[in-house]
C-alpha cells in the first residue's frame, strides 16, 4: 500500500495551506468575534475552484476526487473551522444530492453556480424530533395541481440564510394513505414564497458560519423539484451522510493539527524556570501523544476517502473516522489550551476559538453514539 500522496494531492495541500495562512488566518479572530459570514473568503474559494472540488468539470467542478476534497477541508480547518464547515456543508450536503440523484435539468440549473461558489447549497434534514432518529421526519409535502405543497420546519441548518444561499434540499414525507412513511427529497430555492429562514442561532463555536432554523408554510415548488425517485429520500440521505462524514472527519484532523501547531509554537517560545516549556517532559508527552493520534486519525480519514474513490463500501470506515477525529479534536484543543495556561483562556489566542469549535464535531453529521451504532451494525453486532 502506498501512503504517499500524489503530486496533484500535494499541490492541493500547498495551495489551500497557503491560502488559509495568508488570507483566512489574519481575519479569523475578527470574523469569529463579530459573527460575520466570510463572504469575501467564500468568493476567493470559488475563484480557486475549491467550492466544487469533487464534481466533474462538465458541471463547473474541479474534477478532483474525495481525497483531494478531504485534504482541502483539513487544511482550511487547521486555520478556521467556520470557513471549513461553510465549504464542507455546501459541498457534501448541499451539492451532492443534486449531483448524485438529480435530473440532468436540475444539474444544469444548479451545479454551475454551486460548484463555482456563486451560490451556496444547504441540506435540510434535522428537525425537533428528527436528528439522530433521522427517519422521524415530520415535514410534509403533498402533490397538488402539479406542485409540491410543503409544511414543516427544520433546525440547525447550515448555509441556508446567507445573501448567496441558492437552494436547500429538504427531506419531507410525501406519502399517501397507503404509504404514510414515504420520504422524498425536494429542492426549495431561496426566495420561494412560504419558505422562511429564522434568525441565526447563538452558538458555542463556528460563529462565522451560518446556522439557523427554517420553516415552510404552504410553500409551493414545481413537481419537477423532486430529487430522484419519489420515496427514495431515506436511502438518498443516508448515502449523503456517509459522504459528509468524510468531510467532517477531515475537519477533526485539521482542527487537531491546528491545535498542535499552536501548542508547539507556544511551548517553544514560553519560558518557565529558565527554559522553554517545550523542554519539560510533561509538555513533551502531551505534544507527542497529540502528534501520534493525529497521524493515526489522518490515515483513517484518508482511507475512507480512498475507499469512496475506489467505489468500494466506505460506510464503516467513514463512521470510524468521524468518531475518532471528533473526539481527538476535543482532546487536542483542550490540551492546547492547557499548554497555553491562562493565555489559552484568552480570545486573542487561536486555541481558545479552536476549543469552542471542537465540541460540535462529536455531535454534527451524526453524534458519536450514532457512529457507534453504525460501526456495531457493520460488525454484525
Amino acid at each position: 500500500m502506498d501512503f504517499d500522496l500524489s503530486d496533484d494531492h500535494e499541490l492541493i495541500r500547498r495551495t489551500v495551506r497557503d491560502f488559509a495562512e495568508n488570507e483566512i488566518a489574519p481575519v479569523a479572530e475578527e470574523l469569529d468575534r463579530t459573527k460575520s459570514f466570510p463572504y469575501a473568503i467564500v468568493r476567493q474559494l470559488g475563484d480557486l475552484g475549491l467550492m466544487g472540488i469533487p464534481f466533474p468539470e462538465e458541471y463547473g467542478g474541479a474534477g478532483g476526487d474525495t481525497l483531494a476534497y478531504a485534504i482541502a477541508v483539513e487544511e482550511l480547518t487547521r486555520v478556521d473551522s467556520s470557513v471549513a464547515i461553510t465549504l464542507c456543508a455546501h459541498t457534501s450536503l448541499g451539492t451532492q444530492p443534486i449531483y448524485l440523484f438529480g435530473t440532468e435539468e436540475q444539474k444544469r440549473e444548479w451545479l454551475p453556480d454551486l460548484t463555482a461558489g456563486r451560490k451556496l447549497g444547504a441540506f435540510g434534514l434535522t428537525e425537533p424530533e428528527a436528528g439522530s432518529d433521522a427517519g422521524n421526519v415530520r415535514t410534509r409535502a403533498r402533490l397538488e395541481d402539479g406542485e409540491w405543497v410543503i409544511d414543516g420546519a427544520k433546525q440547525f441548518i447550515t448555509n441556508a440564510g446567507t445573501d448567496i444561499s441558492g437552494v436547500v434540499c429538504i427531506t419531507a414525507r410525501t406519502g399517501h394513505p397507503t404509504h404514510p412513511d414515504e420520504i422524498s427529497n425536494l429542492l426549495v430555492p431561496n426566495g420561494t414564497p412560504g419558505y422562511e429562514q429564522g434568525e441565526p442561532y447563538r452558538k458555542m463555536g463556528w460563529n462565522a458560519s451560518d446556522t439557523r432554523p427554517l420553516s415552510f408554510d404552504d410553500c409551493r415548488v414545481p413537481e419537477e423539484s423532486l430529487v430522484g425517485r419519489r420515496g427514495d429520500g431515506f436511502k438518498q440521505f443516508l448515502r449523503v451522510l456517509d459522504i459528509g462524514r468524510i468531510g467532517v472527519a477531515a475537519m477533526g484532523v485539521g482542527l487537531a493539527q491546528g491545535a498542535l501547531d499552536q501548542a508547539l509554537a507556544y511551548a517553544k517560545e514560553r519560558k518557565a524556570f529558565g527554559q522553554p516549556i517545550s523542554k519539560y517532559q510533561a509538555i513533551q508527552v502531551k505534544l507527542a501523544d497529540m502528534a501520534t493520534e493525529i497521524e493515526a486519525a489522518r490515515l483513517l480519514t484518508y482511507k475512507a476517502a480512498r475507499l469512496k474513490d475506489a467505489q468500494r463500501d466506505f460506510t464503516l470506515t467513514a463512521a470510524q473516522a468521524k468518531l475518532k477525529t471528533g473526539r481527538l479534536a476535543v482532546r487536542c484543543t483542550e490540551e492546547a489550551v492547557q499548554i497555553h495556561g491562562g493565555y489559552g483562556y484568552i480570545e486573542e489566542y487561536p486555541v481558545c476559538r479552536m476549543y469552542r469549535d471542537a465540541k460540535i464535531l462529536t455531535i454534527g453529521e451524526g453524534t458519536d453514539e450514532v457512529q457507534q451504532m453504525v460501526i456495531a451494525r457493520a460488525l454484525g453486532a
